[in-house]
């Protein structure tokens, strides 16, 4: 019985030193993940920041004070503001920050050490650093500027809480103004202004149209009686030649310029005759029996051509010789 009881205690006592040491290791020996650090306390005072990798610390001594992510992360918020024309307008903003890399001359000026130990809530402080800028940066412009400068506005916001986070540890990456929310009335009357402003474009534009089209069509009327100035003028001139020629032709006959005349009216009062009667058209023109009488060639030339156009003209009988 004593030495079955002499092994059971040392048994144990295996047990009891084998739990010890799996709890010294457990406690002592840790991993940290890429792209975290570790800040260690001893006896509740900073001793050093630890990265990526396996590391020991002392059991019940050292402790994980913090574990602290160095990936960029991202917060967004809804902030309001007015603009210089008194309009209230909503904003919508995005930051994305992350702790600084910096590591300083010591731990303690490093960014992980600042970010855990100088500020209990710095993404709220960052919040508020950027909702004072952008309410003091946006009442200096209207609301058609805000739009039209919304990046420049977001970087220069982004530039002066830059600077006040860092002395907290964080590097604030970029501030963005993802949306601007109007009110239901202002939009409205935007709308309205914007129609009428296309209405008004839209308007002129049809007027210089139209006026082109006027334009052009005078421009194009005015040659097109030009051209027919032009032809009405050499038809005349291409007659009078014809005329002239044929005058000198029959005078070359013997004949004097009287009966040459004469001649050549009738011939071409007989050509317009033969012209009408090849019309068709069952008509009588009253003319003088004798060519003669007639005052004028060109007031019986007339006569005919004004019968020919009515087509009719009432019958007659014409006068016997």
């Amino acid at each position: 019985m004593y030495i079955i009881g002499n092994i059971i205690g040392s048994f144990l006592g295996v047990i009891v030193l084998v739990a010890i040491i799996i709890f010294v290791l457990a406690n002592a020996l840790f991993v940290v993940k890429q792209q975290h650090a570790v800040i260690i306390e001893r006896l509740g005072k900073f001793n050093r920041i630890v990265g990526a990798g396996i590391h020991v610390k002392i059991p019940v001594i050292d402790r994980k004070a913090a574990t602290v992510s160095l990936r960029t992360m991202k917060n967004g918020f809804d902030i309001d503001a007015k603009t210089e024309d008194n309009v209230t307008i909503g904003l919508e903003v995005s930051a994305q920050y992350h702790v600084s890399y910096d590591m300083g001359s010591g731990p303690a000026d490093s960014g992980v050490y600042k970010s855990y130990y100088m500020l209990q809530q710095p993404v709220a402080q960052m919040r508020d650093f950027i909702t004072d800028a952008l309410r003091s940066s946006i009442p200096v412009y209207t609301l058609d500027e805000v739009f039209a400068k919304k990046d420049d506005i977001a970087q220069d916001v982004n530039a002066t809480v830059s600077e006040q986070m860092a002395a907290y540890g964080f590097t604030l990456v970029s501030t963005l103004i993802t949306r601007i929310a109007l009110p239901a009335e202002v939009e409205d009357s935007m709308n309205q202004i914007n129609a009428a402003q296309r209405t008004k474009a839209a308007a002129q534009d049809l007027a210089e149209a139209d006026r082109i089209r006027r334009v052009t069509e005078a421009k194009a009327e005015a040659e097109a009686m030009e051209k027919a100035g032009e032809g009405i003028a050499n038809q005349r001139k291409a007659i009078a030649v014809g005329i002239k020629d044929s005058l000198e032709t029959i005078q070359e006959t013997g004949v004097t310029n009287n009966e040459a005349n004469q001649l050549f009216m009738y011939t071409q009062w007989t050509e317009m005759m033969t012209e009408f009667a090849k019309t068709g058209k069952s008509s009588t023109v009253v003319l003088p029996a004798d060519f003669k009488e007639s005052a004028s060639m060109f007031e019986q030339m007339l006569a005919a051509g004004e019968a020919g156009e009515q087509g009719n003209v009432p019958p007659a009988t014409p006068p016997q010789r």
